[in-house]
């Protein structure tokens, strides 16, 4: 995998989304500009903004999505993060991070994103811009969780009874994971 390719997957899955509104549309103008004027913005070093793959897991009976305490942020989130070395496109990426941090094989993902979101982060390489590409995906049957090193805790959400404190933008995503979810099981 080079930089080059998951950068063309990248700008590809941008262009192909379609917004749900107009600042949806600005929001991925913002990405596509990024993509644009920085060919490493898919790394994790790129100065000042990169981006980033998550994933809100839904589980299999549709009635609940997965959520973890992030260690850093101490707040409750999707799974999700950097693209690394190996992903070729942001769907690798985005399953990648969602089993790593979920511990459950054999995740189904939505093959278009569900949101767009960028956000204000202290990463490793400083202050950065997040620019996060954000999927569903469906759990197995039977799935069992397993926390991660990046995560205090993980759990399962009814849409009624979220936790807090909940990450910024993190609630907006339920009604289209759930509904990519049921897509994924027809």
């Amino acid at each position: 995998m080079t930089d080059s390719t998951l950068h063309a997957d990248a700008a590809r899955i941008l262009s192909a989304w379609t917004p749900s509104d107009e600042a949806a549309s600005d929001t991925r103008q913002r990405f596509l500009d990024l993509l644009e004027i920085a060919p490493r913005a898919t790394r994790r070093d790129n100065p000042g903004a990169h981006v980033t793959a998550s994933t809100l897991v839904v589980h299999a009976d549709l009635d609940r999505v997965l959520l973890c305490l992030h260690g850093r942020m101490d707040r409750w989130v999707q799974l999700g993060g950097h693209c690394e070395e190996g992903d070729s496109t942001l769907e690798e990426a985005a399953k990648r991070e969602a089993t790593e941090e979920s511990g459950i094989d054999g995740l189904l993902l939505h093959h278009a994103p569900i949101d767009l979101d960028i956000h204000e982060v202290s990463c490793r390489y400083g202050p950065a811009l997040h620019y996060d590409v954000r999927f569903a995906a469906l759990a197995p049957a039977g799935a069992v969780e397993r926390i991660s090193a990046e995560s205090r805790e993980l759990a399962w959400f009814t849409p009624d009874a979220l936790p807090a404190p909940l990450a910024s933008a993190t609630d907006r995503l339920i009604v289209p994971a759930l509904k990519a979810a049921r897509d994924l099981q027809r």
